[in-house]
């Protein structure tokens, strides 16, 4: 099927979407549909800028229901991945690097498996992470990761700050186990760690829970014992990830 586009519009259009698209084979749902688009968007199949097929054009390439395919761009639009403009179409936004951390945050609403598979990876990195950095750390190494954990406490109510904190303090401690790969993987997915906190910053006991558990996780990097760090590491890790559990659950 071909999209036509309009001379009129200086955003270029999108000839080959609706052969992209294959029928949603199990019973439709707007989330079904958003995932399938955003599939697409996230893997860079689109441009930015690019014009969507129309409603009817989406429908009938998916084989569904022009409903889902409304709702699921409303959906894509709400997460400021795609702008609806009244009279003219649906147009994939500018900045295509912003949509990782937007697909995290959609493919945990969903349970997406490749978005809990990247959460089990970055498990392990951090323990590898963790027992590193105890083995390396130096005197001003610790007294950095002291000073994540301070701004940490220090952050009070205000979410961001404390986000910003816990995350600072990880890609510390990857900074502090000198291995560049490990390092570089890390802040790779630094959109995966902003995501995971604003996901459970809500949940009750998050704050003082992240706080005893980085703490565990300092004083054995600070004690230079590797595998107390690795094992701190570890059960924060397997807290956090309940935390992010009980995050999911509850907003489904």
């Amino acid at each position: 099927m071909t999209v036509t586009s309009q001379p009129d519009q200086s955003s270029a259009s999108a000839p080959d979407l609706a052969q992209l698209l294959r029928p949603v084979v199990r019973e439709s749902s707007v989330s079904e549909v958003a995932k399938r688009l955003l599939d697409h968007l996230s893997a860079g199949d689109i441009r930015p800028g690019t014009r969507l097929p129309a409603e009817r054009q989406l429908a009938e390439a998916l084989g569904v229901a022009r409903s889902s395919v409304r709702g699921a761009l409303s959906a894509l639009d709400v997460l400021g991945i795609i702008e609806i403009r009244p009279g003219s179409g649906s147009y994939v936004r500018e900045g295509t690097s912003e949509f990782l951390p937007r697909a995290i945050n959609w493919g945990l609403m969903l349970g997406q498996r490749r978005t809990q598979d990247l959460v089990e990876v970055r498990t392990y990195m951090e323990g590898v992470s963790a027992r590193l950095a105890a083995e390396r750390a130096t005197d001003a190494d610790v007294a950095r990761l002291e000073e994540h954990l301070r701004h940490m406490r220090d952050a009070g109510g205000d979410v961001t700050a404390f986000i910003d904190a816990d995350i600072a303090f990880h890609l510390e401690t990857a900074h502090i186990a000198r291995n560049t790969v490990l390092s570089d993987i890390l802040h790779s997915i630094r959109a995966l760690l902003q995501v995971w906190m604003e996901r459970v910053s809500d949940i009750e006991g998050t704050v003082s829970g992240t706080l005893c558990e980085h703490d565990a996780v300092l004083q054995a990097i600070r004690d230079r014992d590797p595998e107390a760090a690795d094992r701190a590491m570890a059960e924060h890790m397997r807290m956090a990830s309940a935390r992010l559990r009980a995050s999911v659950d509850g907003g489904a």
